[in-house]
């Protein structure tokens, strides 16, 4: 399972990059926060947590990756902003991201990305695992 949510984080964050460059801002926030819900999805399978809510999986990583000091606070920190832009971008209809502030949201995703797949790998998960295309035979 760690494997399969990996791969839907990268194509979460490929479908994030092409919102943002055809001028949907707010439809590539949201991407961008599903790409990092996956990543720590991925990341608590490797400790056979699994979470059946958005906030479960929250909180589990704060609790099994964060506190244990297996993974950096500024990454705790970088899931609940996206959660909350999410949450503007998808349900308020007055909200507006800047192509900027859409960009800053993309690459924040991104590094979060990065690090979790860092993780993966120190923790025996194998870069054909983490290949998008693998399992889609």
């Amino acid at each position: 399972m760690a494997g399969a949510e990996w791969r839907r984080a990268v194509k979460s964050l490929g479908a994030a990059e092409v919102l943002m460059h055809s001028g949907y801002p707010e439809d590539a926030v949201s991407r961008c926060y599903y790409a990092i819900l996956h990543a720590a999805k991925s990341a608590l399978f490797v400790h056979d947590v699994a979470t059946a809510s958005h906030a479960a999986v929250r909180r589990m990583f704060g609790l099994h990756l964060v506190r244990s000091g297996e993974i950096e606070r500024q990454w705790a920190g970088a899931f609940t902003e996206t959660m909350d832009d999410r949450l503007m971008a998808d349900y308020s209809v007055h909200t507006h991201f800047s192509n900027e502030e859409t960009r800053r949201e993309y690459e924040s995703s991104k590094a979060f990305l990065d690090r979790i797949r860092q993780y993966l790998i120190a923790n025996g998960l194998t870069e054909q695992e983490l290949d998008p295309e693998h399992g889609n035979g």
